[in-house]
């Protein structure tokens, strides 16, 4: 890969690489763009096959950051930060005390939070080294897990979505197949069930499969026959890329919504949806309720939770906003949503 090539394509302000021969530390932390405000991404900790394939989820994961916070109306920038380690044998205190000091080697341009592979317990040992940290527990005066503010707002715009298609913003009766039922995929399983959806579930973890299928009365299927589930709404909640030239045309599905970063494996592949006629909803619109909540705990009043909820639910005007615009102007939604994001970049005065 051609390092300076890549980051001059994508946009990014720069990449910072760390290691430390003590805790074994290897990280990269990528800044896509501060002209908002500190670049703020969460810490991915992940048994990467390369160091390549790392770099290229760092970039991908930064940038997609910034239109997320920026199409949000956010005073953020765009970053990321993985740790190439197995979270579940390398993780260590002396590992994450490495990765807080390198995140204060950045002196306040990239903030770091939670993410896949990492946990509010781990960002409170990296505090011990940086400041430049969000989503401590309350008690600790932060946000705690971002996970059922994410959940709140993917709901959000799961309804806005309804409301574009079929004139009501009502899901009951609605078929929704959720592909991971993680932290968010749960809590959404909730919020799906006592809205009267009929929920179809599955993951690779298969526990978490039959307990979302036990408690809240989902049908479960296979982890290879979710995305070709007849539905009204796919929702994928696991890793990205699953939306690609391969799995669209098995699509049985008329919206996307999910909070997966990076859905699309390639950007032709919301031409690709557009053509088979299924709506989909960008995944940096819907998933932004995480952010919008740790945002709350910067404000200077403190972190409340019922402030932070009523800004998680304006997912539904952005995601109304963007799914207008596309039909309007004859666009795809991802279009109309970068868009959105690059007009709000391009200010030079603060948003808040």
């Amino acid at each position: 890969m051609q390092i300076f090539e890549e980051l001059s394509h994508r946009g990014h302000e720069g990449l910072f690489f760390a290691s430390d021969r003590d805790s074994g530390l290897r990280a990269i932390i990528g800044v896509h763009s501060s002209t908002l405000g500190p670049a703020l991404g969460g810490t991915r900790i992940r048994d990467y096959p390369s160091v390549e394939d790392a770099l290229v989820d760092v970039l991908r994961l930064s940038r997609g950051m910034t239109y997320k916070s920026a199409a949000a109306g956010l005073p953020l920038g765009g970053g990321k930060g993985v740790i190439l380690a197995d979270p579940s044998h390398d993780k260590t205190e002396s590992l994450l005390e490495a990765y807080g000091r390198a995140v204060q080697a950045l002196g306040g341009t990239y903030v770091t939070a939670q993410d896949v592979g990492s946990t509010v317990e781990d960002m409170v040992v990296v505090s011990r080294q940086t400041a430049h940290v969000t989503g401590l527990p309350v008690d600790m005066g932060g946000s705690g897990d971002p996970s059922p503010a994410t959940a709140h707002g993917l709901f959000a715009a799961m309804r806005a979505t309804a409301q574009h298609l079929w004139s009501s913003p009502d899901l009951s009766g609605r078929r929704v197949a959720v592909q991971g039922v993680g932290k968010v995929g749960m809590v959404l399983v909730d919020l799906l069930t006592a809205a009267d959806c009929n929920v179809v579930v599955a993951d690779v973890d298969g526990e978490a499969a039959v307990t979302a299928a036990a408690e809240h009365g989902a049908k479960m299927v296979p982890v290879d026959e979710i995305l070709r589930t007849a539905c009204d709404i796919l929702a994928p909640c696991a890793l990205g890329g699953v939306l690609n030239a391969s799995t669209i045309p098995q699509l049985k599905c008329e919206a996307i919504v999910g909070c997966a970063n990076n859905q699309l494996l390639e950007t032709t592949d919301a031409e690709r949806l557009a053509q088979a006629g299924i709506t989909y909803t960008p995944d940096f619109i819907a998933n932004a309720g995480g952010i919008i909540n740790i945002v709350e705990e910067l404000k200077p009043e403190g972190y409340l939770w019922d402030r932070a909820i009523i800004e998680v639910q304006r997912i539904y005007e952005t995601t109304a906003t963007v799914l207008d615009r596309a039909r309007n102007e004859g666009v795809t939604p991802r279009t109309a949503a970068v868009a959105l994001a690059e007009e709000r970049l391009s200010r030079t005065t603060s948003i808040v």
